[in-house]
């Protein structure tokens, strides 16, 4: 046995075998008369006389049992006497014997058949077993006839205390939301203690913070624990480890502990607006970029997690909301800035936007720390892009005489560049159009003429295209054309006869 239980065991029960060795002798020597033996209407007064001896005595035709008690973990050099077996036919000339069966009769429990003292021979645990049941009987020494008929008695292991509570389903985990206020419910912890709850206090526990202080708090007898302090933030610091004790003996000195930890987190809600990584945001984009396609990404950023920090994005004010578009990306919480109409740099080359990033999930609780809502600004620059030429017109219509002399002029076309360098144009016919190579144009400035004769009763109709296309200074050619249909019509000439 440890020496810390050794010590308390001896403090506790010393005065009571002092006690026991000073009262036993005189009752065991006493002479069993006729006044000692209760007349079986005396139950009551022989019971407690039993209790006081611990000796138990017959009266007149049946045994009256009282329970007997034996200390647990209890040791020493000689058997330790549990109590006396004794019947009022016994005149002490040892003609009667004692007999125990039952419940560790023998082994546990050894009586000696004489005098009905029973002993206990080994140290008993009370966890294992509380009580056992024997059954006693006095026969007669030399027949072995019974002399009484057998009857039961317990004798129960009296606990001391020398186990310390468990917390079983330790260690706990439980989560909280942050911003609670004072003595909101975490959790409920239980400890438990195998010494006997009944007899004394062994199995009395008291629960205490060893760690977790001044955050949170136990009540001593129910284990439930709470929030002491209101306002904790989950940005600051999310996660508490808590180390509870239980102490038996009421918590008093001298009682026995257990201790499991408890990991607290505080779960989110949204008391964080969100806030522009930047007040100013800068884009550029080609004016030829196709519809729909993200131009940039601008980002409000939330302290808070999961739905508490998302967030929607809307262009409130600028000259460009008609032009412009902004979505939220569901993955990244980006706000994503698209091109709804055409660009043209020709006509406006930059765009001022004022953006919203907001909450979508708002907490009642917390609008008065608002708003949750922030606001960046949009620049978007339009550049330049090298776009084709462009016709006067989409389509000609010449009108010419089939007589028409070779090399004539008979129309002309023309085109520009719309960019701001206004490139050169050279000009040219699509020859899949222009299969018999009927007509030529002037490179330069785009006049056509008649390259072979015509004949109206072979056709009526010319339709060809011309190409123009944009060169640079330096007469390279570039990648940047734009086709125009050219139709003639033939005129039917009359020469006036004479």
């Amino acid at each position: 046995m440890p020496e810390r239980l050794t010590e308390m065991l001896m403090d506790t029960w010393t005065p009571l075998i002092i006690l026991w060795i000073t009262v036993l002798p005189s009752i065991y020597m006493a002479p069993m008369n006729q006044s000692q033996v209760l007349p079986s209407g005396s139950s009551t007064g022989l019971k407690r006389l039993n209790e006081e001896q611990r000796v138990l005595h017959r009266s007149k035709r049946g045994w009256v049992w009282n329970q007997m008690f034996v200390l647990e973990e209890f040791s020493g050099p000689e058997p330790i006497l549990v109590g006396r077996l004794h019947t009022d036919l016994d005149p002490g000339s040892s003609k009667i014997k004692y007999i125990l069966s039952g419940d560790g009769a023998g082994t546990i429990f050894v009586i000696n058949d004489k005098t009905g003292d029973i002993h206990a021979m080994k140290r008993l645990d009370r966890e294992e077993k509380a009580e056992y049941t024997l059954t006693a009987q006095a026969v007669d020494r030399d027949t072995n006839q019974p002399l009484e008929p057998p009857s039961e008695f317990i004798i129960k292991v009296q606990d001391i205390n020398d186990n310390a509570p468990e917390f079983v389903e330790g260690p706990y985990h439980a989560t909280v939301p942050e911003m609670s206020v004072v003595g909101t419910f975490v959790t409920k912890v239980t400890a438990t203690d195998a010494d006997d709850p009944v007899y004394g206090n062994s199995a009395k526990l008291v629960y205490s913070i060893l760690e977790g202080q001044p955050y949170f708090s136990i009540e001593p007898h129910t284990a439930i624990i709470k929030t002491a302090l209101p306002n904790m933030d989950r940005e600051a610091k999310e996660e508490y480890f808590v180390v509870i004790q239980a102490k038996d003996m009421g918590g008093h000195m001298g009682g026995l502990s257990g201790t499991t930890t408890v990991t607290i987190t505080l779960s989110d809600v949204n008391d964080n607006p969100p806030k522009f990584a930047q007040s100013l945001y800068h884009f550029s984009v080609m004016e030829d970029v196709a519809l729909g396609e993200p131009i940039g990404r601008v980002k409000a950023n939330d302290l808070d997690i999961g739905e508490n920090a998302k967030s929607s994005y809307d262009i409130i004010e600028g000259d460009g909301m008609d032009i412009f578009e902004i979505t939220t990306d569901a993955q990244t919480q980006d706000g994503v800035i698209r091109v709804r109409k055409p660009l043209d740099f020709e006509t406006k080359k930059s765009y001022t936007l004022k953006v919203e990033a907001a909450n979508i999930h708002l907490d009642p609780r917390f609008l008065s720390g608002g708003p949750f809502k922030d606001t960046a600004t949009v620049k978007i620059v339009v550049e330049d892009a090298d776009e084709p030429p462009v016709f006067s017109s989409p389509t000609y219509l010449l009108e010419v005489h089939e007589n028409a002399a070779i090399n004539s002029v008979l129309g002309q076309v023309t085109a520009h560049d719309p960019d701001v360098s206004s490139s050169p144009i050279r000009f040219s016919i699509d020859r899949h159009t222009d299969l018999e190579r009927q007509f030529n144009i002037n490179a330069e400035d785009g006049k056509i003429t008649l390259a072979t004769p015509l004949d109206r009763e072979t056709s009526t109709w010319h339709n060809i295209t011309i190409v123009a296309t944009e060169t640079s200074k330096c007469l390279c050619t570039l990648d940047h054309t734009r086709q125009c249909n050219l139709l003639f019509t033939l005129a039917l000439y009359f020469r006036q006869c004479i």
